[in-house]
């Protein structure tokens, strides 16, 4: 199953481990990027299913299929966390007549709702908050002009809901499991510009 849209509110946080890179010693310092990465993972650390959404209607046509919400949404009704319901909804397709199809509609229940996270782009359904263990190093990007930019490596320490230890959660949700198991290990990146206020965030 393609998991892609599994993303965390941690903007463009990358989820593969940095292989062998050398680092340099840009014009930063070990406590500015480090005081930089607890507040970047404070505000945007949270590791979410990207279901902003809600209730989300899965046809129920799809019941059986590999298709992320028909995989994904009925194991969240078994851990509590959805309760489903029979609906029917109109269906618009480029050329064709308006049809109304039956949906099996997913609403959170009082336990889903405490995951459920509001950000300043709207909110989202999360599993877990990570914060940092420790930055391994830095590095200047091979495209850069000056030391104003550095790409920080680390690992990271997760709060993660307990439901994530559920093996069903962990076939239906695999990139969320690779996140948890990774803590103290995995090795993320993050990039960073330097400001006259300090060290800020920016889109890899």
């Amino acid at each position: 199953m393609n998991d892609k849209r599994i993303f965390m509110a941690l903007g463009a946080v990358a989820l593969a481990v940095l292989a062998g890179c050398g680092f340099g010693q840009p014009e930063a310092s070990l406590n500015d990027l480090t005081a930089a990465m607890n507040t970047y993972l404070a505000r945007k650390g949270d590791l979410c299913l990207g279901k902003a959404r809600w209730p989300i209607d899965v046809p129920q046509r799809e019941a059986g299929t590999r298709s992320r919400n028909a995989v994904q949404m009925p194991v969240l009704e078994h851990i509590g966390l959805v309760s489903a319901s029979t609906a029917k909804v109109r269906e618009t397709t480029e050329g064709e007549e308006p049809a109304e199809i039956a949906v099996t509609r997913y609403a959170l229940t009082d336990e889903g709702k405490k995951y459920f996270q509001a950000h300043e782009s709207g909110g989202d359904f999360c599993a877990a908050h990570l914060a940092l263990d420790k930055i391994i190093g830095w590095e200047v990007p091979k495209d850069a002009r000056d030391a104003s930019a550095v790409v920080v490596t680390y690992t990271y320490k997760i709060d993660a809901a307990p439901w994530t230890g559920d093996a069903d959660v962990q076939r239906a949700f695999p990139m969320v499991d690779r996140v948890v198991r990774g803590a103290g290990t995995m090795q993320l990146k993050q990039n960073f510009r330097r400001t006259p206020t300090g060290w800020v965030p920016e889109a890899a």
